[in-house]
């Protein structure tokens, strides 16, 4: 009686191991699947911030010969908000 029962115990955790497995397995398989396709968005979304990043960064260049205030106070909208101090 107590190998039967060991027995279907162990099957049954075998059994939940495997199901276990194979959802794992097909998780990964559409993770990676949308990860291929988000791929070249997020590379271009990239490029374009680099890019912008870069146009800012000539316009801050400019703004330090020519000081222009209304250039003053456009950099300093777009710059990024600093959180409160805790």
């Amino acid at each position: 009686m107590k190998c039967d029962l060991t027995n279907t115990v162990l099957t049954f955790v075998l059994g939940a191991l495997a199901v276990a497995g194979v959802i794992c397995a097909l998780q990964t398989i559409f993770l990676n699947r949308e990860l291929q396709t988000l791929t070249p968005t997020i590379t271009q979304a990239n490029a374009k911030l680099m890019m912008m990043r870069s146009f800012v960064s000539d316009v801050s260049a400019y703004n330090a010969q020519a000081k222009s205030p209304e250039i003053t106070r456009l950099l300093q909208s777009i710059q990024p908000k600093q959180a409160p101090a805790k």
